[in-house]
């Protein structure tokens, strides 16, 4: 009665919810600041004064949200915390993230978060017939979708100081005339090629296979690879809500790439769900990018807060990896990861433990807000 797909799958496994008691929510990467008020208004004002709305198809194409993520996108530069917000609240990049062309609604996707948006870029790019490379220790939804779509993997370990071995993800890219695909910044580990050695990964990279870069967390200090994509039409972008924009309830995820493979991944989206961006979603989406001040604000405070917690772990002897993201990597020696997340747990705050071999003896930190964070301290103090 059931397929032989079905029996080989291996499904993710998210952060725990539990339900059994209130906890401090530091476990699966989420924004601890609210959306802003916009997004409020706007979603309870859609919700109210257009309730009939709700009873039609949405915009299948999501064609006002595209438009509202590529303005977002030029006025930042794709990373918000290091945006400058004048007097009058006007938002520019930094010279570094400034993006040399203007991102136009046809270079934008949008999908029911980015793990919807993944799957339709493994379907669109990915065949089973040869292996694609990736990061021994990445995003662990990866393996999850090749699985489902039946495409063999080329596991790259990391390097001895966490860093992606490029160079042998590069050897056996071009050795298999693979894709590649990794996030940057990686998860779990936190650290960030800069956008010149993913330009030279890329132009190393097979040039008839596509280069995915998984840009989930790079608001939080990263630098997006959106600026090459004039550069490699290769090049696929993919970027969320859920974490620098505070949405990780509303699921919205986006692609950035050229016109051509945005249609690949549309084509897919339509052969599988004409309609993925709900209304209310559609609605949210748009308030966010047109209160992107707020958002930078946040990304700020996250990036401040996580360096604070960087240097207070690092002074009770914890081995800390440099992040660039709003989760921190840290493991100390003598003191088993699995027992520390326990114990954690048992004074009210979840953190996130992975038993992968390789990494089981660190936990990974979500930044929570300055409050939550001293509370978290002064547990880790006892340990």
């Amino acid at each position: 009665m059931i397929s032989n797909r079905m029996k080989n799958l291996h499904p993710y496994v998210p952060g725990e919810q539990p339900k059994d008691r209130e906890y401090i929510k530091l476990n699966a990467n989420e924004n601890p600041y609210k959306p802003s008020p916009k997004v409020v208004e706007a979603v309870v004002n859609a919700a109210t004064s257009h309730s009939e709305r709700l009873g039609l198809y949405p915009d299948p194409d999501s064609n006002e949200l595209k438009s509202a993520i590529a303005k977002m996108l030029n006025e930042t530069g794709g990373v918000l915390c290091r945006a400058n917000v004048a007097s009058d609240g006007t938002v520019s990049p930094s010279e570094s993230d400034r993006i040399p062309f203007e991102v136009t609604k046809d270079m934008v996707f949008c999908g029911n978060g980015s793990d919807e948006v993944l799957s339709f870029v493994f379907y669109s790019f990915f065949d089973g017939d040869r292996e694609l490379v990736l990061p021994e220790h990445t995003y662990s939804f990866y393996p999850v979708y090749a699985g489902f779509y039946q495409i063999p993997l080329d596991k790259v370990p990391l390097k001895a100081d966490w860093t992606l071995d490029t160079e042998k993800m590069l050897s056996d890219a071009n050795g298999k005339d693979s894709s590649v695909i990794f996030a940057n910044p990686n998860a779990p580990t936190g650290l960030s090629l800069t956008r010149d050695e993913v330009r030279r990964m890329i132009g190393r990279a097979p040039k008839d296979r596509i280069f995915v870069v998984d840009e989930a967390y790079v608001d939080f200090g990263g630098e997006s690879a959106i600026p090459l994509i004039k550069e490699f039409d290769n090049l696929v972008v993919v970027r969320t809500f859920s974490k620098s924009l505070c949405g990780a309830g509303q699921r919205l995820g986006y692609i950035v790439s050229n016109p051509k493979l945005i249609e690949c991944v549309t084509t897919v989206k339509n052969s599988f769900n004409h309609f993925p961006v709900d209304f209310l979603t559609q609605t949210a989406g748009i308030a966010a990018c047109s209160d992107v001040a707020y958002y930078v604000g946040c990304a700020k405070k996250v990036a401040s807060v996580r360096d604070d917690f960087v240097s207070f772990l690092r002074s009770k002897g914890w081995f800390v990896i440099d992040s660039c993201t709003n989760f921190v990597f840290a493991k100390k020696d003598g003191v088993p990861g699995e027992e520390t997340y326990r114990a954690i747990k048992a004074d009210g705050i979840l953190v996130r433990h992975f038993s992968t071999p390789g990494i089981e003896e660190f936990l990974r930190i979500t930044i929570g807000t300055e409050e939550q964070m001293e509370a978290l301290k002064k547990i880790m103090e006892k340990i």
